[in-house]
């Protein structure tokens, strides 16, 4: 079965940390780079960070340089995003993906950052 499973999102204070988690098939994750986007109310989705499948590689989306971490678990199938010094423009629905990404999506987890 091909699958995205999003989690870790909530709510969280300007300033405060999060880590996502991403769990997904062999199918999407083995052999693959991975990345994570985001949607925000009102806005299209975006980019925000992908790995390569060694895990040697990453690239960010300049708003979130400096303040977020993407890594990956090979034999978890699992990418994470650790996201600190969180602001109120992070707040979205965060899901996982490959770059590009599938004709498909995951249900996401919602992260909200109070001010």
């Amino acid at each position: 079965q091909v699958q995205l499973v999003e989690s870790g999102g909530g709510l969280v204070q300007a300033g405060g940390s999060l880590r996502l988690s991403c769990a997904a098939s062999g199918r999407i994750f083995s052999g693959y780079d991975m990345a994570w986007y985001r949607q925000a109310p009102g806005k299209e989705r975006e980019f925000v960070a992908a790995i390569g499948w060694s895990g040697g590689s990453t690239r960010y989306a300049d708003s979130v340089k400096g303040r977020f971490t993407i890594s990956r678990d090979n034999g978890k199938n699992t990418v994470y995003l650790q996201m600190n010094s969180l602001k109120p423009e992070d707040t979205a629905i965060y899901y996982c993906n490959r770059p590009p990404p599938l004709g498909y999506w995951g249900q996401g987890t919602q992260v909200t950052v109070s001010s």
